[in-house]
């Protein structure tokens, strides 16, 4: 009775606030990692705002703090170190803490301050391997003597054990968890893997299940495994992957037998979870030249259950802007056929109709093509295609009807291993090579006369040289409008800056010309500056520089951009400056 009494007492008495608000200070080891990892770790710093807490659940945090923090110094390797916490400089098994924090102001920050005592750093000692597994595999541990003990590369030594083991064919391969032995004199930690590797066995019967609308043997023949091939788990894994570029998946699982067949075959089954066969999106958009955008978009992703995609779209375009002069549309239709004839082989069948205006012309076309797209390797894929489009162009007050037939040629590289264009590349190369056989009844040299204001080239805008209007660089007619050329030549130069994780600074300049010399980059450095032509005859190469500075911020589908640009050449017309707003990088 006494006991609770006393309790009760104590309770009314207090004044103690709920939640305590308090402050961390975490002391740096010197290991940057390290100091990154404990933070992420303590609970103190991560639910700090997330969970408060009264008082005693501060305490308690704080407590449950000591051995977390304890067990990331020892992953390091730091096996005798120590953590300490006081709460408003007192430790935590100080009795007069809890009336410390009670007798706290409402609203007064109480101060946790954890400090470490690393003591010596345990390198790794004697390593063995305790079981039967091949010499190929052994020195995939790449655990050496000496190096430093740190918990992760001792861990990922066992799974390239594991991995290597399992690409050889031992399916069923076992590694435990390695066993350490303290030498606390010599601050070293002996290993010792466990091993077991089981037989090496080949593909045996290939299942699917999940399968409804797809087709079986367009799966099969998709497949990259075969029955009766050496078993390896980074083949199956590549199988796996695969199937999903189909596209008509949203998942695909591996699921291998318990043990091998009679023949010594483990069997495989995959596990198929297919896509919704329709889909529908919005689509907006809208940059200073073009304009706002909007549209809508209807797929169906498996219309005969081989992967064919139709694709129908319809936008609305060019409302507003400063390059164009009136709303237009632009539509298409789309079959494709996947594996057609040949495996990453693809087949698509295109009609289009679109309408714009713009300062340069107004056009309104219809367009129709077939291509053949072929993935040759991991980096290289080509297309071929016919393509047709009749159109109307009305510029500087004439109007001419125009039917062109076109033998586009392109061949892609990419080794930047990036689902996406709009993801920041950090390694690889990618590059393009196209060339398009045209009939459209000109006479040969083309001149820019001849050809027809959509088929010219134009410069200036987000894309080429910014600082400068939509299509502004090149000759222009009196009134400004730009006559584009036969031959375009552009330079950029970006240095990018990444700012924390989801930040990022980029400084860039940008030059280009156009105009009717054919010979690349021959008029950047050495053509004029870009003047008003008062005939298409007299239109000849005319360049432009831009220069300026940039902002990103990254998110999941790529870096959004916002670049301000001035003209470093200003002609009458032109803007002081541009601001450009976009989803990826600018190339």
């Amino acid at each position: 009775m006494f006991l609770l009494a006393g309790a009760v007492v104590y309770a009314s008495g207090a004044q103690a606030a709920d939640p305590q608000p308090y402050r961390v200070d975490l002391a740096s080891t010197g290991n940057g990692a390290l100091d990154a990892t404990l933070k992420s770790t303590s609970q103190l710093e991560s639910l700090r705002s997330a969970a408060p807490v009264n008082p005693f659940g501060l305490i308690a945090r704080a407590r449950g703090d000591i051995d977390r923090l304890k067990t990331v110094l020892e992953s390091f390797g730091y096996y005798q170190s120590e953590v300490s916490i006081t709460i408003n400089g007192l430790a935590l098994n100080e009795p007069s803490l809890g009336d410390n924090l009670s007798g706290l102001p409402q609203g007064s920050d109480a101060l946790c301050k954890v400090a470490f005592n690393l003591g010596p750093l345990y390198h790794l000692g004697d390593i063995e391997i305790d079981g039967s597994a091949p010499d190929s595999a052994r020195g995939s541990l790449a655990l050496a003597s000496g190096a430093p003990a740190i918990a992760s590369d001792v861990l990922a030594g066992g799974a390239r054990l594991l991995t290597t083991l399992e690409n050889q064919g031992y399916a069923f391969a076992k590694v435990d968890p390695p066993v350490a032995h303290e030498d606390p004199d010599k601050h070293v930690l002996n290993l010792s893997f466990h091993v077991v590797t089981g037989p090496r066995v080949q593909i045996g019967e290939i299942r699917f299940e999940g399968l409804k609308r797809v087709h079986e043997r367009l799966v099969r023949r998709r497949l990259l495994l075969r029955t009766g091939q050496s078993y390896s788990a980074i083949a199956v894994e590549q199988a796996r992957k695969d199937l999903l570029t189909l596209g008509v998946f949203a998942a695909v699982s591996v699921r291998l037998a318990e043990a091998p067949d009679t023949s010594g075959r483990v069997p495989v089954t995959f596990q198929m979870s297919e896509r919704p066969r329709h889909a529908v999106g919005l689509n907006a958009g809208y940059s200073s030249d073009l304009g706002g955008s909007g549209g809508v978009t209807w797929s169906d992703r498996n219309v005969r259950g081989n992967a064919e995609q139709l694709n129908l779209s319809a936008r609305v375009i060019n409302l507003g802007g400063t390059a164009s002069t009136g709303i237009g549309y632009d539509t298409s239709a789309k079959y494709i056929i996947p594996e057609f004839a040949h495996r990453d082989q693809s087949l698509q069948f295109g009609v289009g109709a679109i309408k714009q205006s713009l300062k340069a012309y107004d056009q309104t076309a219809e367009t129709t093509g077939v291509t053949l797209s072929r993935k040759i390797s991991g980096i290289w894929s080509a297309s071929v295609a016919i393509s047709s489009v009749h159109e109307t162009i009305a510029q500087e007050g004439t109007r001419h009807v125009y039917t062109l037939f076109a033998l586009p040629l392109g061949v892609l590289y990419d080794s930047t291993e990036l689902p996406s264009p709009l993801i920041d590349a950090t390694h690889g190369v990618r590059a393009s090579l196209s060339l398009a056989i045209e009939a459209n009844g000109v006479r040969v040299p083309v001149r820019v006369p001849a050809l027809p204001p959509d088929q010219r080239f134009y410069a200036g805008g987000s894309g080429t040289v910014r600082g400068y209007r939509y299509q502004s660089v090149g000759p222009r007619f009196p009134d400004g409008n730009p006559i584009g050329g036969t031959a375009m030549s552009a330079v950029n130069v970006e240095f990018r800056q990444r700012i924390g994780t989801s930040f990022g600074a980029a400084v860039f300049a940008d030059v280009g010309e156009v105009g009717e010399s054919s010979n690349p980059l021959s008029g950047v450095f050495h053509s004029r500056r870009c003047s008003t032509t008062t005939t298409l005859q007299g239109t000849t190469s005319c360049r432009a520089l831009g220069v300026g500075v940039g902002a990103r911020y990254y998110t999941p589908i790529g870096p959004l951009r916002l670049d301000f640009a001035v003209p470093t050449y200003r002609r009458s017309n032109d803007d002081r400056f541009e601001v450009y707003i976009g989803l990826g990088q600018a190339f």
